[in-house]
C-alpha cells in the first residue's frame, strides 16, 4: 500500500535577527529537526513566506523577528494567504501582539489585571501616579521605538500612534507558554534589569488563573502563546504583553522532558489545525 503523504508545513523564522539576549536561530534548528518526525519542513524568511506558500499545507510562523522591519512584506503575506485560504499557524486573527498593542487599551477598559494603558492626552489623568512613564508605539515590537518620560512631557506626545502607561516597579517578570489553551511551563526574570535571563518559574493555581483569562480573551483555538506579566511590589500580577504571533520560547532553559511534552502538544496541536 502506498505511504500516506506527510504534511508539508513552511516554517518562517529569521535565522539571522540579532535579538537581544536570545538565539533564534538555536532554537528553531532544534524544534524543526524535532517536528521533522511528524512533518515535512522548508524554513524560510519572512520575506519569502508569500511566495512559497502555495506548495505546503500551511505556514507555521515562528522566530521571524519584529514585523516592523518588513511591513510591507508582512501585509502581503497576509493578503496572500487570506486570499488563497492558506492555513498561518498561528491564525492571523489573533487580537493579542498579532494586532499591534491596542488590546492593551480594551483589556484597561475591561478591568482585567493590566498595566493601565492609555492613547489620549485627555485619559492621562486616569492613570495611576509614577516616577515615570512609558511610552510606546502601537505597532512596536522589542521595545523598538520605547521612551520613558516624566508626567510633564506627556501632554506634548503626537498622540495617535502611541500608548502611555506608568513605569511599574515590580519585583521580576514571568512568562506563561500555552500550546492552543494548554499550559506547558513558565519561566522568570528574577533580576527586573536583566529581562532574558530567565530561570524556571513554578506557576500556582492562582498565577495559572491569571494567564487563562487572558489566553480564554484572545479566542484563537490553536497556537502558541506567552503571556508576560510582572509580578508588583503587593504580589499582584499584571499583564505586560500577549504575544500571539511569534514568541520566543526559551526552550534551551527548560529541562529535556519539558521540551519534548511541549514538542508533543505542538504536534498535536498542528495536525489538530490541519484537519480544520
Amino acid at each position: 500500500m502506498p505511504t500516506a503523504r506527510r504534511p508539508r508545513l513552511l516554517y518562517v523564522t529569521d535565522l539571522a535577527y540579532p535579538a537581544r539576549g536570545r538565539r533564534y536561530c538555536d532554537e528553531d534548528i532544534d524544534l524543526t529537526a524535532r517536528l521533522r518526525a511528524e512533518f515535512d519542513l522548508a524554513l524560510c524568511h519572512p520575506r519569502d513566506a508569500a511566495a512559497l506558500m502555495d506548495a505546503f499545507d500551511a505556514v507555521v510562523v515562528r522566530n521571524s523577528g519584529p514585523v516592523l522591519h518588513y511591513q510591507e512584506a508582512y501585509d502581503a503575506f497576509r493578503a496572500r494567504a487570506g486570499a488563497l485560504g492558506t492555513r498561518v499557524y498561528n491564525p492571523l486573527h489573533g487580537r493579542g501582539d498579532m494586532a499591534g498593542k491596542r488590546y492593551l487599551l480594551d483589556l484597561t477598559a475591561a478591568g482585567l489585571p493590566v498595566i493601565p494603558t492609555v492613547d489620549r492626552a485627555e485619559d492621562l489623568g486616569r492613570l495611576p501616579g509614577a516616577g515615570t512613564y512609558a511610552v510606546k508605539p502601537k505597532a512596536g515590537a522589542d521595545s523598538i521605538g520605547l521612551r520613558f518620560l516624566p508626567y510633564e512631557e506627556l501632554a506634548g506626545l503626537a498622540y495617535g500612534d502611541v500608548l502611555v502607561q506608568p513605569r511599574i516597579d515590580f519585583r521580576y517578570e514571568v512568562s506563561f507558554y500555552f500550546v492552543d489553551d494548554r499550559f506547558q511551563y513558565a519561566l522568570y526574570a528574577p533580576d527586573p534589569a536583566k529581562r532574558w535571563e530567565l530561570e524556571p518559574y513554578e506557576a500556582d493555581e492562582a498565577d495559572l488563573r491569571f494567564a487563562r483569562r487572558f489566553v480564554d480573551w484572545n479566542t484563537l483555538d490553536h497556537g502558541i502563546q506567552r503571556v508576560d506579566a510582572c509580578r508588583t511590589p503587593e504580589g499582584e500580577l499584571l499583564l505586560v504583553e500577549l504575544e500571539d504571533l511569534n514568541p520566543y520560547l526559551s526552550l534551551d532553559l527548560v529541562p529535556e522532558a519539558v521540551r519534548e511534552r511541549f514538542v508533543a502538544a505542538l504536534s498535536e496541536s498542528l495536525h489538530a489545525f490541519l484537519k480544520v
